[in-house]
């Protein structure tokens, strides 16, 4: 596991979950916490890791104690994606080198992602097939539209609705777009929230993730019993 990753591992046994935090542009990997801890006490089967992006904060004279996934030095929207590209396959490197650490499959990961981190997050299962069942992204957006919906991977979205970092126009875009390539995804926009990791966000996501029920699980449920499709898991990311 990365040295610079706070970690939650299961008291006992190993975990059945893995969830996989990543923080905003000039923070670290401890301005996660409140969603970790949040995922702790609801998930203590699981293993919860924040990790620190790999490159220092450098947007700021004299860079700063932060980190960056990328460079937000002139950036725009023509920019972006290319930026976002070339830190992808770090980001990706590192989300199957925990896997592999911890023996978790893909359908046993969520990735969940802040502002930047939530970019990363979004994009990187756009990018590569099978990395994580589930993305829970935070005040975030997808660098491009999407031109396709990742295969059996479900997307929360969660913004609010005063956020003037990242508007939440880009975020309802994507949902609108995933579901017309036939994703998952579900998209909670709340008034009076601005760019922050906000308690009733959280609320949000740990009720998606209680609730919503995958289409590949329904596909399951289906295929076993047509007629009495089984409800969803508790535990079930994917």
């Amino acid at each position: 596991m990365p040295a610079t990753a706070l970690a939650h591992l299961p008291a006992d046994g190993p975990p059945e979950l893995l969830f996989l935090l990543f923080h905003g542009v000039g923070a670290n990997a401890s301005h996660m916490a409140p969603l970790a801890q949040r995922l702790v006490a609801e998930y203590p089967k699981a293993a919860v890791v924040c990790l620190d992006a790999p490159d220092p904060f450098d947007a700021v004279p004299g860079g700063g104690s932060g980190w960056q996934w990328f460079s937000i030095q002139g950036i725009t929207e023509d920019n972006r994606p290319q930026r976002v590209a070339e830190a992808l396959p770090r980001f990706i490197a590192t989300v199957r080198g925990v896997q592999q650490q911890l023996n978790m499959s893909w359908p046993c990961t969520a990735l969940a992602g802040f502002s930047q981190g939530a970019i990363m997050a979004l994009e990187a299962v756009q990018a590569e097939p099978a990395l994580a069942g589930r993305v829970l992204a935070f005040s975030g957006r997808h660098a491009t539209a999407p031109e396709h919906a990742p295969e059996d991977t479900t997307v929360h979205l969660f913004h609010g609705m005063a956020d003037r970092v990242l508007p939440c126009g880009p975020a309802i875009d994507s949902a609108e777009r995933l579901v017309a390539l036939g994703g998952d995804v579900t998209a909670d926009v709340l008034p009076g929230i601005g760019h922050e990791l906000h308690p009733q966000l959280l609320d949000k996501a740990v009720e998606q993730l209680r609730t919503f029920l995958p289409k590949k699980v329904w596909r399951q449920a289906m295929s076993e019993a047509p007629i009495l499709p089984r409800s969803a898991s508790s535990d079930e990311l994917g």
